[in-house]
């Protein structure tokens, strides 16, 4: 199962036989919203804290995913999850509502190719037959905890991203019907000294970058393999970075079918979002909504998604560490026999 240095090649590849994606009012106002299975039209949600609304987007993505896949919480032998918040609480109290065993994993935002990844090999190891993954974020939340509170209203520069308002959820099984996980090749942490938590762009570039050759390396694969490559949230700052990257190292990529979550969420020209969306949301419910339909209406049949993650906390920067980032990759294929 193990294929070169750090990539796993699923000989029984698990099928995503449901998934469930809801989003905040920003993401239901860009390109992708029709793709997403419930839009909340505020960010409070009917709750108290912002916390609680961002655990009530899992608990719901949650449900939805189980009610496509027909499926009753029983029926779960893992829940895999993580988020942005402080000891991921926002995972750790949906899965208290869930009920299902718990694995919390963190990888800021590459938490959903993490977690579908271990998910995966959860399933296609015989450890479990049915294993749920799932992630969230909350812009407010991200930005209270990460930034400035929420209420000073300070401007943020070009750079900055717009933490992705959403959940997402996917359910891996033995058998079904659906696309199935081929492969996935884990990230190692890479910093080049970026110290600045308003361009994580350019300080997840490099992991994007070592990680997809990292999986080109240990599959053998190439980038027309693929009918897409997709990062996580590199943004409209990171993603260039990454491509002429990419370039000087001998992997030219198509730029018609190399592209990012971050960029995809949004309208960056209408919406104000500086340099695109981020969060442990972004590529989960990109992936989960707008990129697993389009595989389901035959558009798409190989694709791989490298979600990145800045792996900075509140107390690393006040300390003046640099910015550690790991990027996840996971294959993702039309389950054609």
């Amino acid at each position: 199962m193990l294929q070169g240095k750090r990539s796993w090649v699923y000989p029984n590849p698990p099928v995503i036989v449901a998934t469930g994606t809801v989003v905040g009012p920003d993401e239901g106002q860009g390109p992708l919203a029709s793709d997403f299975d419930l839009v909340h039209p505020d960010l409070e949600m009917g709750q108290p804290t912002w916390e609680k609304s961002e655990r009530l987007l899992l608990e719901q993505a949650t449900d939805i995913a189980l009610q496509h896949g027909k499926l009753s919480k029983d029926k779960l032998n893992f829940f895999v999850g993580g988020d942005l918040m402080n000891q991921i609480i926002s995972n750790t109290f949906a899965a208290r509502t869930l009920g299902a065993p718990y694995i919390g994993v963190f990888g800021a935002c590459s938490t959903s190719m993490e977690s579908l990844a271990l998910a995966s090999l959860i399933v296609g190891s015989g450890a479990g037959e049915y294993a749920m993954a799932g992630t969230c974020s909350h812009n407010c939340t991200a930005e209270k905890q990460f930034r400035y509170p929420t209420e000073y209203g300070a401007q943020k520069p070009p750079t900055a991203q717009y933490t992705v308002t959403g959940a997402g959820t996917a359910i891996v099984a033995k058998s079904g019907d659906g696309p199935v996980v081929t492969a996935a090749t884990m990230g190692k942490i890479m910093d080049l000294g970026i110290k600045d938590p308003f361009n994580m762009g350019a300080a997840m570039a490099p992991a994007a970058v070592d990680t997809i050759q990292g999986h080109f390396e240990d599959t053998g694969r190439d980038p027309g393999y693929y009918d897409m490559i997709v990062t996580g949230d590199l943004a409209g700052v990171g993603h260039p970075i990454a491509t002429e990257m990419l370039r000087r190292n001998g992997v030219p990529m198509d730029k018609t079918n190399f592209l990012d979550c971050g960029l995809m969420i949004y309208d960056v020209d209408k919406q104000k979002v500086q340099a695109g969306g981020s969060g442990s949301a972004c590529s989960a419910v990109v992936t989960y909504g707008h990129l697993l339909k389009r595989m389901h209406k035959g558009e798409l049949k190989r694709i791989l998604i490298v979600a990145t993650g800045a792996l900075l906390s509140p107390l690393s920067f006040q300390q003046g560490e640099t910015i550690p980032c790991i990027a996840h990759a996971v294959a993702i294929e039309s389950n054609v026999q």
